[in-house]
């Protein structure tokens, strides 16, 4: 069940005050600070955009073009407009930073493809086995019409016994009209 308090979505949950499933944590505790909430969908999604962008070559010429000028700047112009000298240590920092938020993002767009290939995967497995059982029905449904199709008259066995039964008549005919 949702709320609203204070402007935010709070959970709550009505189940005589134990709560309804073990494995996950209370949401909301009494007294303690709210933290603003976030939709954990929207920013898998962000995550999944941002590291696909980072895993291109567009990323790494716009990274390199950064770098260039940022060193360029700072060593070509005069000293009055560097903002980062010689060991430039400012774009060391913005490296580190863009990198430390980088891996995490990589890394919950890989736990996020990894769930949906776990999905695609049973998936694919209960189609696999339905697949299977309705190959063992056919087969089963096939070898019983075998079954029964030998025991079956076929059109030509079913001639030659006619045409042997005409030929025993029409030589009995010739008996009985021999002897009369």
């Amino acid at each position: 069940m949702r709320t609203r308090e204070g402007g935010r979505s709070q959970r709550t949950e009505i189940t005589g005050g134990t709560r309804a499933r073990l494995d996950q944590p209370r949401t909301a505790r009494p007294g303690l600070i709210t933290l603003p909430t976030y939709d954990p969908e929207a920013f898998g999604k962000l995550s999944e955009r941002i590291a696909r962008f980072l895993g291109t070559g567009r990323f790494i010429v716009w990274m390199t073009v950064v770098v260039i000028v940022w060193v360029g700047w700072n060593t070509l112009l005069p000293d009055e407009v560097h903002f980062d000298d010689y060991p430039f240590i400012f774009l060391t920092l913005m490296l580190s930073l863009q990198a430390s938020y980088a891996a995490p993002l990589i890394l919950l767009a890989q736990n996020r493809q990894d769930d949906r290939d776990r999905v695609n995967m049973e998936q694919d497995r209960a189609r696999s086995d339905r697949n299977i059982a309705d190959t063992e029905y056919l087969t089963r449904e096939v070898a019983a019409l075998r079954q029964g199709l030998g025991e079956v008259a076929t059109r030509d066995f079913v001639r030659s016994e006619l045409q042997a039964l005409l030929k025993e008549l029409e030589e009995q005919r010739r008996g009985a009209s021999d002897l009369v």
